[in-house]
């Protein structure tokens, strides 16, 4: 019998619209004390982003400062 895994979501998680386009930023617990960011758009296409992070809040920046410097358009993919 496997057990799964629970993730552990960060509350920073949620919705983002901008330009016409809705992308879920979600943000979960990956290595003991390290977070991944994951964007999902709204096809279900997910962008992960190789590095992990040292606090749920730094990925979230992460993630807008992606979008500012090269427009949420970055983020969806084909439909």
């Amino acid at each position: 019998m496997s057990i799964e895994p629970v993730l552990k979501m960060s509350p920073l998680c949620h919705s983002l619209t901008k330009d016409g386009h809705t992308v879920k930023i979600e943000i979960y617990e990956g290595d003991p004390g390290q977070w991944i960011l994951e964007v999902v758009d709204e096809s279900g296409n997910s962008t992960i982003w190789d590095d992990q992070f040292d606090t749920d809040q730094q990925a979230l920046n992460e993630v807008h400062k992606t979008i500012t410097d090269e427009g949420i358009e970055s983020l969806v993919g084909s439909p």
